[in-house]
């Protein structure tokens, strides 16, 4: 178990269906920006409080910027032991900057932290493309509304035709009901945006 975050206990190699179905790096790699932004904010943190020394951090900022720019550029090499998106940002940090720094990369920090504060992150950052796409279209229901608001159209109960009303009216009902799912957004982004680390794997670090 070479290198597995997991395999200190065991003497021989996992099973390949084993490994194949635990490596999660083909699903999470997805997550390899929030990663590095909350691994850097973490050791900022460990270096404001003086758990790593100021060069330390600078080391350990400057490791990842390179990383990212692999990412950025898809000319970052997996390795057969990169089981998911934070073992393979924190061995090429290493490969970067040296183990001796990496290493103190998760001082005070459980990878169950890491994981559920990447995952955060990412559906923040995915929900509030969203919230913008939400919030185009309802300002072009708008617009539009105020340039046809003398067209009328026939109002529809029950399959048949009933008293006209306005095209934008018609129009702003639906938007109405975007707009709604813009405030629910909104409150999925409050309750998402708080951060997890310090639970650790049981009760608390």
């Amino acid at each position: 178990m070479t290198g597995r975050l997991w395999g200190g206990r065991f003497t021989g190699d996992a099973d390949p269906l084993m490994q194949a179905y635990n490596d999660s790096l083909p699903f999470d790699k997805i997550f390899w920006r929030q990663d590095i932004a909350g691994s850097i904010a973490y050791a900022r943190a460990n270096s404001n409080c003086g758990v790593i020394t100021k060069e330390e951090f600078q080391q350990i900022e400057k490791g990842f910027d390179q990383v990212a720019k692999e990412w950025e550029t898809s000319s970052f090499e997996v390795k057969p032991n990169d089981e998911d998106i934070h073992t393979a940002n924190e061995r090429r940090l290493g490969e970067i900057i040296g183990k001796n720094s990496a290493g103190k990369l998760h001082t005070g920090r459980s990878r169950n932290d890491q994981v559920v504060t990447d995952m955060r992150m990412w559906l923040r950052d995915e929900l509030r493309k969203i919230e913008k796409y939400l919030v185009d279209f309802l300002k072009a229901s708008i617009a539009r509304a105020e340039q046809d608001i003398s067209l009328l159209m026939p109002g529809y109960t029950h399959l048949q035709k009933a008293q006209p009303v306005r095209w934008s009216h018609w129009l702003l009902s639906h938007a109405v009901a975007f707009a709604t799912d813009l405030e629910r957004l909104r409150e999925v982004l409050k309750r998402i945006n708080r951060s997890p680390l310090g639970c650790g794997a049981l009760a608390g670090e």
